[in-house]
């Protein structure tokens, strides 16, 4: 993925309500988990949009997301939860467009997508 331009409204959005008082990388992953489990209504459909050397997704495939993961799951980075082949599998959200969702859902999707596409990490 290619750097954004800087997008005021989503920083301020990010820095507001997910980063807001965040001093170290376990108080902004939980950030990011608290604004993303708030924003986010289950279940919504994604499609991929990058392949990940962890993930069994191909770019194109499309799934429906159920959940997040487990907090505790995504210390370093953002995870939901959905089924696959009759099990549950956790795949990153950076690797998935919301294509059916509703409003609040699709634009923390960007927001997540923005933040790490802008090279910010937890810490």
């Amino acid at each position: 993925m290619t750097n954004r331009e800087e997008d005021e409204a989503r920083e301020h959005r990010i820095a507001t309500e997910a980063v807001v008082d965040a001093y170290d990388a376990e108080e902004q992953a939980m950030g990011w988990y608290s604004y993303l489990d708030d924003t986010l209504t289950f279940p919504f459909k994604a499609r991929c949009i990058q392949e990940r050397s962890l993930s069994p997704l191909r770019t194109g495939e499309e799934i429906v997301v159920d959940s997040l993961a487990q907090a505790d799951d995504c210390l370093h980075e953002m995870f939901v939860l959905t089924t696959w082949q009759g099990r549950s599998l956790g795949l990153p959200l950076a690797q998935l467009d919301a294509i059916e969702a509703d409003e609040g859902t699709l634009e923390a999707v960007e927001d997540w997508h923005y933040w790490v596409e802008r090279g910010y990490s937890f810490g």
